[in-house]
């Protein structure tokens, strides 16, 4: 997470991204933007309050040499020099651009900013900021004309939020520099994370609970919805957000021992299923960490049990009451519509 409270924006500029598909082309200004007051005091929170409290950070990655990752190399060259921000931010535009070569990427503006004293575990620093306005919102403008107030529709950028953004600070530790990002309009999983920025998360307790808790909602549904349905796959949920809750550190073997209540067949198939998951997602399940209680809380909130029926309509049950669909649902057919539908007990 990051600290805004003494951020103060030392360079700002504005391009448009094309879309390689469909030829659409980019237009670029040539001077950084000057602000007035106005403006500035809200561009300022706009571009930077969406990392407030985001947990997760990501570190630049490539598969021959860190060096040659795109973002990194551009970042490193404006921190070290900022009189070559206004071409370096060309440049990410470009590299933008290459990605935006599907026909559901979207063209928009680019801004790129340079902030400084940014701050970020008790230590302030200069950030490079690259974000993407995908949608722009209709509003009214009003005039006068021979005394007559009207009105006139235009487009414009909501200041409610940003539709992608990362931000890049000059600070590294072993991993390299700390990266962060966010996608509120997040169509391409692949394009803004892995193709533009190319990126992955930091090897951190932020990771490591993401990871296990991915693992488990997997496993609920690949393994133990599909053999045992869905109550018991509520039931393995529950207890896998009761072991994060109660525990400050996770350890595999006392996971297995508290949420199978020592079956070992049952252990036997987590630990091949982990070591799928790990092959499939190219990832490390650590077998021993630290919760990350901010992750934890994120995710606990998009743990639902969902009951699927033949109208199309989910029904979803709160992890933490597994036994709900068993103390008011009950399973039934209705023969006049042949369909299947829930019987409310209660």
């Amino acid at each position: 997470m990051i600290k805004r409270s003494t951020a103060v924006i030392s360079k700002f500029i504005i391009h448009k991204v094309g879309n390689k598909f469909n030829s659409a082309t980019n237009v670029f200004s040539e001077e950084v933007v000057t602000f007035d007051k106005d403006s500035y005091e809200l561009m300022l929170p706009f571009l930077l309050k969406p990392f407030a409290n985001v947990a997760e950070s990501f570190r630049f990655n490539h598969h021959a040499d860190i060096a040659l990752n795109e973002l990194n190399n551009y970042a490193t060259q404006i921190f070290n020099d900022d009189a070559t921000f206004v071409e370096i931010s060309k440049h990410i535009v470009n590299h933008l651009y290459e990605q935006s070569n599907a026909a559901q990427i979207k063209i928009g503006d680019v801004i790129v900013a340079l902030f400084d004293e940014v701050e970020h575990k008790g230590t302030k620093t200069q950030a490079l900021g690259i974000f993407k306005i995908e949608n722009k919102i209709n509003f009214f403008q009003t005039y006068m004309e021979e005394n007559i107030l009207d009105v006139y529709v235009q487009k414009g950028i909501s200041t409610k939020k940003v539709d992608k953004g990362c931000l890049i600070l000059n600070f590294s530790d072993d991993e390299g520099k700390a990266v962060f990002s966010v996608d509120n309009n997040n169509y391409d999983a692949q394009y803004w994370i892995k193709n533009f920025l190319n990126i992955k998360l930091a090897d951190d307790n932020n990771q490591h609970t993401q990871n296990y808790i991915e693992l488990c909602k997997d496993f609920s549904e690949d393994v133990i919805k599909q053999d045992f349905g869905v109550h018991e796959k509520s039931k393995f949920l529950a207890k896998t957000v009761d072991f994060f809750k109660e525990n400050e550190t996770v350890n595999i073997h006392d996971f297995k021992a508290a949420v199978f209540e020592d079956d070992p067949k049952q252990e036997e198939r987590f630990d091949a299923y982990k070591q799928d998951f790990e092959t499939l997602n190219d990832v490390l399940v650590r077998n021993q960490f630290a919760v990350s209680e901010i992750v934890m809380k994120k995710q606990k909130a998009k743990i639902k049990t969902e009951i699927k029926l033949d109208t199309n309509i989910q029904i979803k049950i709160d992890v933490q009451a597994p036994d709900a669909a068993l103390e008011y649902l009950e399973k039934g057919y209705n023969e006049e519509k042949k369909m299947q539908l829930p019987k409310f007990l209660k």
